[in-house]
């Protein structure tokens, strides 16, 4: 039996979705499709412009209108988490504040990236945005991308701040995710879809998916089966998924590979932008194997 956490109404499966791009602007009548599949797979919840929304390729404003579209497919059927991170704490305090005004239930706060804070320059970073709005903030732990671990005893001193109520646990340490379990009653959710299940063995509470974009009905039923203690159900789907998690996020940096999958089986959402480059011939093949192994059908 889980113990409660602080933001269980999150707990199952959001979706990291994509921002499609078309001819270069953002494809608004697309983004709409894509948040009524999700709403139409009983997803839980959607995190627009994050990693996989291409986010740092984003104008100021086509962040903002991605934000206040995404809320308005949504029309309440499903939560909207958008990422609302930077690396200067301002333009975090500007981006979450919209998100909060545009109607967003929560906001996905990436760790800031780049300019390298200290541990207690994380803390003042999320501590001055959770104070200046009323929604839930997710902490967003991904050190691969952003070029500093945010430890998880800052993390516990995150906790005692009434705003901030989940973490988007991506740095692939059990230790650590067990630490911040074991020490508060924050939402941790996994940030990588292979480690959904292993994650939720020692008290994690689901997955923000990348692979969630293609097949969320089977992800969902994983995180099910395993809420009604059918583990073995739970660990067939594990290691069905397993090698379609890896590859959509082995081949390339994500998006590339998601994009090229969801074009693939019929769900064309555009071009990547620059600096990412749309995934080579050679390894859309061994995509397109991957994709049929699983038992999808291409177009």
């Amino acid at each position: 039996m889980n113990k409660p956490t602080r933001a269980e109404r999150f707990s199952g499966l959001s979706v990291a979705i994509v921002t499609p791009f078309r001819d270069g602007r953002v494809d608004e009548k697309r983004l709409a499709e894509q948040v009524g599949f999700q709403v139409a797979s009983g997803v839980k919840c959607i995190c627009p412009v994050g990693t996989t929304g291409e986010s740092p390729t984003l104008t100021h404003d086509e962040h903002e209108r991605v934000i206040a579209e995404s809320v308005q497919a949504a029309a309440g059927r499903l939560l909207v988490m958008p990422g609302t991170g930077s690396n200067s704490t301002a333009e975090a305090l500007r981006l979450t504040k919209h998100a909060a005004k545009a109607g967003a239930d929560a906001a996905l706060v990436v760790g800031p990236y780049y300019n390298r804070p200290t541990q207690q320059g994380i803390y003042e970073h999320f501590k001055a945005i959770a104070e200046a709005v009323d929604i839930p903030i997710c902490v967003y732990n991904i050190p691969a991308r952003t070029g500093r671990n945010i430890e998880p005893e800052t993390i516990l001193r995150l906790a005692e701040i009434p705003g901030i109520a989940m973490v988007k646990e991506a740095t692939g340490v059990m230790d650590q995710a067990s630490q911040i379990i074991a020490g508060s009653d924050l939402t941790v959710l996994s940030g990588d879809d292979s480690m959904t299940l292993p994650l939720m063995a020692i008290g994690g509470r689901g997955v923000i998916s990348v692979v969630g974009n293609l097949v969320p009905a089977d992800m969902k039923s994983l995180i099910d089966a395993f809420d009604a203690g059918d583990l073995a159900r739970a660990r067939q789907l594990h290691h069905k998924l397993f090698t379609l998690c890896r590859d959509l996020l082995g081949l390339a940096s994500n998006p590339i590979p998601i994009k090229a999958a969801l074009r693939l089986v019929g769900r064309d959402t555009g071009e990547v932008r620059l600096p990412l480059v749309p995934l080579e011939p050679p390894l859309v093949e061994k995509l397109r194997k991957v994709l049929v192994d699983y038992g999808l059908r291409l177009a």
